[in-house]
């Protein structure tokens, strides 16, 4: 990714209160404090890229606000729209139709014009 490990994340919809929120990690474990590494286990989070969801209780906005360095926090409508536009992304792309058949030229064109006209 270039830039911050947010700008595959950035939210397509305004950021409101949800029920439920998507934890994504995005940085590395190796490194990191063992509070931290043992607060990403809690949350089911082993492997970079992997997103978990959770309902909103006090104690997972605690541990994100511990971790908060090394992952990405959506609501349903930002995770909904950055899947959408994924999925959107991926879509394969209508096949290109080329002609080979070049209009004919020099006295020929005269003669497909007047082959045209009569008919």
């Amino acid at each position: 990714m270039s830039g911050s490990a947010f700008n595959a994340f950035k939210s397509r919809v305004a950021v409101a209160w949800s029920p439920k929120l998507y934890i994504t990690l995005v940085r590395g474990l190796p490194g990191t404090r063992r509070l931290h590494r043992r607060t990403l286990e809690a949350m089911c989070l082993r492997r970079c890229h992997r997103t978990v969801q959770h309902r909103t209780t006090p104690s997972l906005l605690g541990m994100l606000t511990q971790v908060k360095r090394l992952v990405v926090v959506e609501t349903e409508e930002m995770y909904a729209a950055r899947r959408q536009a994924e999925e959107d992304r991926l879509v394969p792309r209508p096949p290109l139709v080329v002609s080979h058949h070049s209009p004919p030229r020099g006295v020929h064109a005269a003669e497909g014009a007047a082959a045209a006209a009569a008919q």
